[in-house]
């Protein structure tokens, strides 16, 4: 294999230490992961479902066992908290559980009824791996997020080559070589590393599928190369999520779980909270809810630490743009202001009536900010939660459980929570995934399974009949007899 003399560091968004050196990965050397892994892959395929579900539920022991160390090294190269990385952790064995017991019952052979034209046919369908994917990664959820792939690909029957974000290159050395633990045979799961290059290289080096999690312009540009040799993509982009709290929501619960799902890993979270809106009955208690809420909070690197600092330092400059725009526009700093951005660390920042066309309303911020909302009723606030490009998830506060189900139903998203934040993240069976500029395709549950396979039909003919339509010695009188047993069978209309 040839080496690379180019490499880049991996440092800790607390203090600047350098966590680790890693090569900058060029085409060439990209390709040459890809070609073993394609060899490996036969292997693994092979193996059969059994022996894969067996391999994948010591991996899955294994992250149990050392969560404690990978959420260190997560707090350390991430910046998060111990106690939020192992809350990623311990989701993302949930996941890998999920996906080795159930992937043979999702994709095994099946029979299927055959329709009138062909009864005299055995048919079936089989889910046949895809081969190689590539699985571009994350640094906001370095764990649980790439593991809705890898774990669910290789379930499947795939070998994986994964990129982690050039943020959290450690992390993802420490999952790739927890899977070789497993699985020493064969290299069913690599890594490469690098930046945005390396990306695309992985995009144009063969592989059968690229799934990416990351912001939507650079999912934009990961479809791109991929249209050339048209590589199959699963996108998973990024989120302008909203909570609707109607009058007679459980107000301090509501208030609770948008704190949570705004500030938590500094507002860091494709499903996190962006936007709150609140019947205008209940809108200044809500207010001063969130308020009293976020004011409690202790940002920081200590310990104790509510969140952690901005782990892209770039980002800090789009929140500080995003409220700057709103109050210019005559929303109301209610926590924090722009005084709260700090040069690594963000202040909590509430922000109240801010014009919709905003770019904290309509952009997606990052970062831990939160934008509270008056609206009439749940109508008006289905529209504005609607109006955003963005549709990735979105909850519901209400006691009524016909408006909880009405309002779910109508959210142009791909999740929804009622009453809770992102608890569908914790149902291993259900699929995870948006819509719009959230992106498309779907991982977890079966749909992630499949996600991941080629589906491919057979028909056997059992027995032969007289009426032979796929011939052209075919009776004259055959395909007149089949139009009337349609008729029959089919004219109706019901």
């Amino acid at each position: 294999m040839t080496t690379t003399t180019e490499t880049f560091e991996s440092h800790s968004p607390a203090d600047g230490r350098v966590i680790g050196t890693y090569p900058m990965m060029d085409a060439d050397e990209v390709r040459e992961v890809v070609d073993r892994a394609r060899i490996a892959s036969l292997w693994w395929a092979d193996l059969g479902f059994d022996e894969r579900r067996r391999r994948l539920l010591r991996f899955k022991g294994l992250l149990a066992r050392r969560s404690r160390e990978l959420a260190e090294l997560v707090h350390a190269e991430n910046g998060k908290p111990t106690d939020d990385a192992l809350l990623e952790i311990i989701l993302s064995v949930e996941h890998v559980n999920w996906a080795a017991l159930n992937a043979e019952k999702v994709l095994r052979r099946r029979r299927v009824k055959p329709g009138l034209l062909t009864i005299n046919h055995d048919a079936r369908v089989e889910y046949q791996p895809l081969g190689v994917v590539g699985v571009i990664g994350p640094w906001n959820y370095p764990v649980f997020t790439p593991i809705g792939s890898i774990a669910y690909a290789l379930a499947a029957g795939n070998t994986v080559v994964f990129k982690p974000s050039e943020y959290t290159p450690a992390i993802g050395q420490w999952l790739i070589d927890a899977i070789h633990e497993v699985v020493p045979e064969q290299p069913v799961a690599q890594l490469v590393t690098g930046k945005g290059a390396t990306g695309a290289a992985l995009c144009e080096s063969g592989v059968d599928k690229i799934s990416f999690t990351g912001s939507t312009p650079t999912g934009k540009k990961v479809m791109a190369a991929c249209a050339a040799s048209l590589t199959p993509v699963l996108l998973e982009c990024g989120g302008k999520d909203a909570v609707l709290v109607d009058r007679d929501a459980d107000l301090d619960k509501a208030a609770d779980a948008a704190t949570f799902g705004a500030f938590s890993n500094a507002g860091q979270t494709c499903v996190g909270v962006e936007r709150v809106y609140v019947h205008q009955e209940v809108y200044d208690e809500f207010l001063t809810l969130v308020a009293e809420k976020a004011r409690a909070l202790t940002p920081g690197h200590g310990p104790d630490s509510s969140y952690g600092p901005m782990t892209m330092p770039s980002q800090i400059e789009v929140v500080r743009e995003h409220v700057r725009d709103a109050l210019a526009r005559g929303g109301q700093a209610v926590v924090g202001g722009p005084e709260s951005v700090g040069e690594g660390v963000v202040e909590p920042i509430v922000l109240a009536h801010v014009p919709e066309d905003s770019l904290a309303v309509m952009e997606e911020t990052f970062g831990p900010t939160l934008v509270v909302n008056p609206v009439r009723d749940m109508d008006e606030a289905v529209d504005r939660a609607n109006a955003a490009d963005f549709g990735l998830a979105a909850s519901v506060f209400t006691r009524s459980r016909a408006t909880m189900e009405r309002v779910a139903s109508r959210l142009r998203v791909g999740m929804v929570s009622m009453n809770s934040w992102v608890m569908y993240a914790g149902v291993s069976a259900l699929p995870w995934g948006g819509v719009g500029q959230s992106g498309f395709g779907r991982i977890h549950g079966p749909d992630g399974l499949r996600e991941f396979a080629r589906s491919k039909s057979t028909v056997r003919e059992r027995f032969a009949i007289p009426l032979t339509l796929t011939s052209f010695a075919r009776h004259p009188n055959t395909t007149e007899i089949v139009r009337r047993v349609t008729s029959v069978m089919h004219g109706h209309g019901r």
